[in-house]
């Protein structure tokens, strides 16, 4: 599961994009402008960026140089619109853009995007020129994935159970699984206030309400007195 920043000026788009990366299993931040987007970007540390062209304050190409020529350009970005030019488009990649989706985007364009995105990760951190063109990382610079080690001291039993969760199930119906005992926790723990529980677990009110619908958790109880 990744964290990814979404930045369009349009809530429309917005709204989409999240339901469809949630069900994906990925954890998603949202900004609808430049100033949003950096606040966003320096709080969460984003594995990846779906950055829009035209936004009204400052437009994603913009954004994409100052955050290269900053040293905070560590992590594939992905341009989006549907009124960017050829030029526009080569521009960002230029600049260091990874990618960019032309609107009106495909569900299957856009998650085979993401993935090769997420499966290239971070790259360098420094700051780089604007107006050079970032060489391609090499297969043998990536770093290897690290090998799976089982042992003992894994809190996966022989029964193939982790905790009340079967492992034997599929991904999603364990990771629904996992993810109600997790909400669950923190509504109790937090007295069912739902500002608290959006502070705690990083989602935004509306997208925590969805969520939890989704689960079929009960949001709103009665508290005990």
């Amino acid at each position: 599961m990744a964290r990814i920043l979404v930045v369009d000026d349009e809530v429309g788009i917005r709204e989409l994009l999240s339901e469809i990366l949630y069900d994906e299993g990925h954890t998603v931040e949202l900004a609808e402008n430049a100033a949003q987007a950096r606040a966003a970007r320096l709080r969460t540390r984003p594995d990846l960026v779906l950055l829009d062209i035209w936004m009204p304050d400052t437009d994603g190409v913009s954004l994409l140089k100052e955050w290269a020529s900053q040293g905070l350009l560590d992590m594939p970005v992905i341009m989006m619109s549907g009124h960017a030019t050829i030029d526009t488009a080569v521009e960002a990649t230029r600049i260091g853009a990874m990618d960019f989706l032309e609107k009106p985007i495909t569900l299957q364009r856009l998650l085979k995007t993401i993935a090769a995105g997420l499966a290239r990760g971070r790259g360098p951190s420094p700051a780089v020129t604007i107006g050079a063109t970032p060489a391609p990382l090499l297969e043998d610079e990536l770093d290897p994935p690290a090998p799976a080690v089982l042992s003992a001291e894994m809190p996966a039993t022989s029964n193939g159970q982790l905790g009340s969760i079967s492992l034997d199930q599929p991904l999603r119906e364990a990771r629904d699984a996992f993810e109600r005992i997790y909400f669950e926790y923190h509504l109790v723990r937090e007295n069912h206030s739902m500002t608290r529980v959006s502070e705690r677990t990083g989602l935004e009110r509306t997208h925590l309400y969805r969520k939890l619908k989704q689960l079929g958790i009960e949001s709103a109880r009665k508290r005990s007195t």
